[in-house]
């Protein structure tokens, strides 16, 4: 194989299943239908290397904000023959609650964040409640726990992390927002974590109503589509249109996206 051809997996790890159309579009829809958001990490595999992105959230934090967590991250990568302290590279897309509630379960990874992303997360901006909700005080403090300990690895804007493997500002939803694109066997795929929380938002142009950047949000959506290399390998952060797309691999929860998808229509099958 290839030095810059990597395998991509994402695990789901939780789930919010009452949540309906009129939650996930800004601005609400007319349509009251149920549309769940599943909770994702992701892995890149390649021979004995591994990138994890994201650390997903615990069942403290789940318990905290009303979640459901069927597995802790930590725990899902067992699936995969994977250990916490066995992972030494992570990239996390973006500090919320969700996407880095498990920067303490890593004790020998170096973090990959954008510069911008940890200014707007220890700035003003953090003084408004309609801004801060999606973030816990506590994760933020163990990134900049990690930051002093000289684990954290920043980034200003686009950048390689390993050959094949490279993130992008996006910025939008978070000011500091990555998306991560890899090169595998079925071509780019872009890992958009939350630059879209689902194949709706991107596709029909209707962000998800949590904006740091309503500019950057809608120019995201252009951009993660141009990352990868054929419209259905754009990953989209949150959707449960992921596990039905691509084929599931190990233990009910961990999907292949470096698969050729099938049956792809998420507007048809939304």
């Amino acid at each position: 194989m290839s030095d810059d051809i990597w395998e991509a997996y994402a695990l789901k790890y939780g789930e919010v299943a009452a949540r309906t159309r009129n939650m996930n579009f800004l601005g609400g829809d007319d349509h009251a239908a149920a549309m769940p958001l599943d909770f994702y990490i992701w892995v890149l595999r390649q021979g004995d290397r591994t990138i994890l992105v994201d650390t997903g959230f615990d069942r403290a934090e789940a318990a905290a904000r009303g979640r459901e967590v069927a597995r802790e991250p930590a725990e899902a990568i067992a699936a995969l023959g994977l250990t916490p302290d066995a992972i030494d590279e992570i990239i996390v897309t973006h500090l919320h609650y969700d996407h880095a509630g498990g920067l303490r379960h890593f004790p020998n990874a170096r973090f990959h964040l954008q510069e911008a992303e940890m200014a707007y997360a220890t700035g003003p901006c953090m003084c408004h409640a309609a801004l801060n909700h999606p973030f816990t005080a506590e994760h933020v403090c163990d990134m900049v726990r990690h930051v002093f300990s000289g684990r954290v690895a920043f980034h200003d804007g686009d950048a390689e992390i390993a050959p094949g493997v490279t993130v992008h500002a996006v910025g939008g939803h978070s000011k500091g927002l990555m998306s991560v694109r890899v090169k595998t066997r079925e071509g780019y795929v872009c890992l958009a974590s939350d630059a879209s929380h689902y194949y709706e938002n991107y596709l029909t142009g209707r962000p998800f109503p949590i904006v740091a950047d309503m500019r950057e949000t809608l120019e995201g959506y252009r951009t993660i589509q141009a990352l990868a290399s054929r419209p259905e390998l754009v990953i989209p952060g949150h959707d449960p249109l992921v596990r039905r797309f691509f084929p599931e691999v190990a233990g009910g929860f961990v999907f292949r996206l470096d698969a050729a998808p099938r049956d792809f229509d998420p507007l048809g099958a939304a």
